[in-house]
């Protein structure tokens, strides 16, 4: 059924939308994400349930990869799907207001003050069999990086 779906209907619906340097950049992840898996193109197009040659057109930004193709990209290579769009140029022509979440502030206090937060939650979600568990990881975790 997927892939009854694939082809002419998704065409139909991204008619005339045209790509843009946004599409070429994701492609661009896309190929060297891929090459670095030691994936070929027909392996992931394959995937995808379509042909090796549209596969190119999406790593060549000629046609825009649909959302659900780059979740399996994604989980194929083991890399997250912001990684596609990190440092992805903007197209201020058609620049909206989204919902982006507001850069990340640095942690303040460091990896001692990561550890205290975890150290709470084990302590507050956690049961004793677990937190045991947990304790002994950390003391592992002490041990390997001590020596």
């Amino acid at each position: 059924m997927f892939r009854a779906l694939g082809g002419a209907h998704a065409r139909r619906v991204m008619a005339g939308q045209k790509t843009d340097q946004r599409d070429v950049y994701v492609g661009q992840r896309i190929a060297e994400q891929r090459r670095k898996a030691s994936l070929t193109q027909r392996r992931v197009a394959q995937s995808f349930g379509m042909s090796a040659a549209q596969l190119q057109k999406y790593e060549k930004g000629t046609n825009r990869i649909s959302a659900i193709h780059l979740d399996i990209f994604s989980r194929m290579t083991g890399v997250p799907l912001d990684h596609f769009f990190s440092g992805m140029p903007r197209d201020e022509d058609h620049a909206v207001e989204g919902f982006a979440d507001a850069p990340q502030r640095p942690l303040e206090g460091g990896w001692q003050s990561v550890a205290e937060m975890v150290a709470r939650h084990v302590a507050e979600n956690c049961s004793a069999d677990t937190r045991r568990d947990f304790a002994a990881a950390v003391q592992a975790l002490e041990r390997k990086l001590s020596g």
